[in-house]
C-alpha cells in the first residue's frame, strides 16, 4: 500500500484523477478533481477499446484543458467484465502511470456499478457475462458513498440469481445486467425490488471510489494492478 500522493505544498492535495472503465462494451473515461467531475466521455460499444481508448483520454483531457502530466492519480475498473477490455484498460493505465511516475487505484467494476445505483441497504450489482449470464454481487451503499460487500462476486444465470437472492426484500438491481434482465426481475413474484436508472459513464464512479482509496491511503504501484475475472475465459474453458 502507498501512503498517497505528495507535492511541495503545505495544503492537503486534492488529486486530479483520470479514470478508465473498459470492463463494459462501451466503456468510459472521466477526469475528476477529488470526487468532483471535470469532464467525461462515454465510449462506443461497436468499436474496440484498443482503437478508441487513447483518443478518448485525449478528448477528455482536451475538453478539460488539462495536460496528461497534470494528472495526479490514475484509476481503472479491474473487473469483472470483458476479458479483452479489462486487459486493454489496465495495460493502458499501467503504461501511463509508470511513464509519469504516478500511483494508481484499482476499483472492482461491481463496486462502481453499486455506487452508481445510489444508496440502498441491499444493492445487487449486475454486469452481462456473455451467453445470457451475469456477474453479480450484493452490496450496501450509504448516502456518503461507502460501498460494502455483503457477499462475493459470482458468475451466475439470471434464474439462479433470483433464487440466490429470493429471501431479500427491497433489493435495488443495478447495472447493465439488470437492464438486460429487466423483464425477468420485474415479473418475478419472489422479488420485491426496484431497478436503478441506466448509467452511461461508469468511469465517474470509478473515480469517486479511487478518491476514497486516496483518502484511506490505499493507492498502489501500477505493477500491483490485477484484473478480477471471476470466471475462466472461453479459451481456458475449452482447454
Amino acid at each position: 500500500m502507498c501512503c498517497g500522493l505528495t507535492r511541495s505544498t503545505s495544503k492537503p492535495l486534492i488529486p486530479q484523477i483520470l479514470s478508465v472503465e473498459t470492463a463494459t462494451l462501451a466503456g468510459s473515461v472521466a477526469l475528476s478533481r477529488g470526487d468532483e467531475r471535470i469532464a467525461a466521455l462515454a465510449g462506443d460499444s461497436g468499436v474496440s477499446h484498443s482503437n478508441t481508448l487513447l483518443s478518448d483520454i485525449d478528448r477528455v483531457l482536451s475538453e478539460a484543458q488539462v495536460d496528461l502530466a497534470d494528472v495526479d492519480l490514475f484509476a481503472v475498473a479491474t473487473g469483472p467484465g470483458s476479458f479483452t477490455g479489462l486487459r486493454i484498460g489496465i495495460a493502458t493505465v499501467k503504461g501511463l502511470a509508470v511513464t509519469l511516475d504516478r500511483q494508481t487505484a484499482g476499483v472492482p467494476t461491481l463496486h462502481a456499478v453499486a455506487l452508481a445505483g445510489g444508496p440502498s441497504p441491499r444493492s445487487v450489482a449486475l454486469l452481462p457475462a456473455g451467453r445470457g449470464e451475469v456477474f453479480a454481487q450484493l452490496f450496501s451503499v450509504t448516502k456518503e458513498g461507502l460501498v460494502t460487500e455483503l457477499d462475493k462476486a459470482t458468475h451466475i444465470s439470471p434464474s439462479n440469481l433470483l433464487e440466490k437472492y429470493s429471501s431479500l426484500e427491497s433489493v435495488l438491481w443495478c447495472g447493465e445486467g439488470a437492464i438486460a434482465n429487466k423483464a425477468l426481475l420485474q415479473n418475478s413474484a419472489s422479488q420485491e425490488g426496484r431497478l436503478a436508472p441506466a448509467v452511461t459513464n461508469l468511469a465517474i464512479y470509478v473515480a469517486k471510489l479511487a478518491f476514497m482509496k486516496f483518502r484511506e491511503q490505499q493507492l498502489v504501484h501500477p505493477d500491483a494492478l490485477q484484473a478480477i475475472y471471476v470466471r475462466p475465459s472461453d479459451a481456458e474453458l475449452k482447454v
